[in-house]
């Protein structure tokens, strides 16, 4: 059972998986402004603008750039696409 201070996380491009693990929060470009996800949040989509997508783990930091995407959030799950 994961912890409950967690949500799975996956970044991938058509072509490729970038990240998948559980991750405490991610800070993302919205296209509407700077995005922070957490445990637990509310359903939503969006897409991204360009800039840095930031993973935190427990143990570590990634960071992705990102010129476009598309993120959704639902059932402590995240799923970011990164177009080319």
């Amino acid at each position: 059972m994961k912890p409950d201070f967690t949500f799975t996380t996956t970044i991938a491009k058509v072509s490729e998986q970038l990240f998948h693990g559980e991750v405490i929060s991610c800070t993302l470009p919205g296209s509407e402004g700077q995005l922070t996800i957490l445990p637990h949040h509310t359903p939503l989509i969006s897409l991204l603008k360009s800039g840095t997508i930031r993973v935190r783990t427990s143990e570590t930091v990634h960071d992705f750039v990102v010129q476009k995407g598309v993120l959704e959030v639902s059932d402590n799950h995240m799923t970011v696409l990164i177009q080319k």
